[in-house]
């Protein structure tokens, strides 16, 4: 893997982590469906893997870069804030300017009444999933395997559940289960999208690497805070999903450290 190229390892590592997707959706294909508190629980679990990927492998990395090119103590540190909301609003842009559709809350964004309802299931996926892809690519692009390895596992492991919740809401919707399989499974196939242009932005412009990191990380977290946590909170389990963040947020420290 050394010898690969960082986008080429961005590509293929995020590729990786959005095909788990597919994989955490195999259980509706034999009608083998959690419960609605169990789906919480790995929801929660995936929450916890991106809420420590966003700091220990984004963001704390984003002001070691930062303050290797700027001796102000302030100047990192401002970097860093910044682009941060700046990935925070730019998921949220998207969030109110793509017509999508949620699962539990509905139709979001400008009128989509044109578009098939299973395209507007697809946009909000798509708008969930980019960040974690860019993510990925950033860290393949930055610091190479000991730097994206971890953040392709972790990832990986938190779209698994996220594959599930997406087909099992994909059946409530009366399509079949080898349809709502189908779907879970191309919604991780806009990851690698984001790792290629994460990777590309980071290989070929070494200045941008503290906005990079801290941009994906924002990203991930306006995710985290308006899409996961929410959807875990709905239905009453916020215990078994705040276990699921904390087993989450453990295991990705120990990757990280372990990993990178």
């Amino acid at each position: 893997m050394e010898s690969l190229s960082p986008i080429m390892l961005g590509f293929l590592g995020s590729l990786a982590a959005g095909s788990l997707t597919a994989v955490g959706a195999i259980p509706v294909l034999f009608g083998r469906i959690p419960s609605r508190a169990t789906r919480d629980l790995s929801l929660g679990f995936a929450a916890g893997v991106m809420l420590a990927a966003s700091f220990f492998s984004l963001i704390i990395p984003a002001l070691d870069a930062a303050e290797m090119r700027y001796q102000n103590a302030a100047a990192p540190a401002a970097i860093v804030c910044v682009a941060i909301l700046l990935g925070m609003g730019a998921v949220a842009l998207m969030n109110e300017k793509l017509p999508h559709e949620h699962f539990s809350s509905g139709r979001e964004g400008p009128e989509g009444a044109s578009l098939r309802r299973v395209w507007l299931f697809i946009i909000a996926i798509t708008i969930h999933n980019f960040p974690e892809g860019l993510a990925v690519g950033v860290g393949f692009g930055a610091e190479g395997v000991s730097g994206g390895l971890p953040l392709a596992i972790g990832i990986g492991l938190q779209n698994a559940p996220e594959g599930l919740a997406v087909a099992v809401s994909l059946l409530g919707e009366g399509y079949s289960k080898f349809r709502a399989w189908g779907i879970a499974a191309l919604t991780g196939m806009v990851e690698p999208i984001g790792g290629v242009l994460g990777a590309g932005i980071i290989t070929f412009s070494q200045p941008l690497l503290p906005w990079g990191l801290a941009f994906a990380a924002g990203a991930m977290l306006y995710v985290i805070s308006h899409e996961i946590i929410p959807e875990t909170h709905r239905s009453g389990h916020q215990n078994k999903a705040t276990l699921g963040l904390a087993v989450g947020l453990v295991l990705m420290l120990f990757l990280d450290v372990w990993l990178g």
